[in-house]
């Protein structure tokens, strides 16, 4: 049995949750903040290699123990703030190439933003062309925002023993200090799982109008 189109029921007359209005906002501002992060982000790495640096880097052993505690609390610090006058080569590409992947990250995340809200627009949203960009640019923010954050872990911790602040004391065991956040990580998988709903929408859609 075919169904025909009933062409009495309403047409959009209710509330839109994104209005075309809304989705031109969306592109404006996705496209904006990827501006500015990204000016930021190469300011920042053009910071690396001019002038003292100002990093926040991990303390991995427990001989830098806190002083002016109350009777019976003890403590040491696992993090300090140091100015480098000049950044060693090294550790200067892995923070670069750091903020580099996790600026593709972001970036990812905000062309995501703006390809859905331009497709909203056009109301072509369940598309084999929008499974596809969602997925990608989960899969995108996980791998680029796993590896900027392993860089800089990496080279926040070579900064750390350099300037000895993770100076080791004969027999203290060491282990390497990561600040990792997993954000990224599920934002990504969680964007992986929508692109699949995406391709369960688009064949719904394609059944859907074969019946009408």
């Amino acid at each position: 049995m075919k169904l025909t189109k009933n062409d009495t029921r309403p047409d959009n007359g209710g509330k839109k949750v994104v209005s075309r209005a809304d989705a031109v906002v969306f592109m404006i501002a996705s496209a904006a903040v990827a501006v500015l992060t990204t000016v930021t982000t190469v300011a920042g790495i053009i910071g690396y290699t001019s002038g003292p640096v100002t990093l926040v880097l991990p303390v991995a052993t427990a001989n830098h123990a806190a002083t002016g505690l109350l009777p019976g609390v003890t403590g040491h610090f696992t993090a300090m703030e140091a100015t480098l006058p000049t950044l060693p080569s090294g550790p200067g590409e892995l923070l670069a190439w750091a903020d580099s992947l996790n600026q593709i990250g972001f970036l990812a995340l905000l062309v995501l933003v703006f390809l859905l809200a331009r497709r909203l627009r056009s109301e072509t949203l369940f598309t084999s062309g929008s499974a596809w960009i969602v997925g990608a640019c989960g899969a995108a923010l996980t791998v680029f925002g796993t590896v900027g954050q392993i860089l800089d872990s990496i080279a926040r911790s070579r900064l750390a023993e350099l300037i000895g602040a993770n100076a080791r004391t004969p027999g203290e065991a060491y282990s390497f200090s990561a600040d990792f956040n997993l954000a990224p990580v599920l934002l990504g998988l969680v964007l992986v799982l929508v692109a699949g709903v995406f391709q369960f929408g688009r064949r719904l859609q394609q059944d859907t109008d074969g019946l009408v």
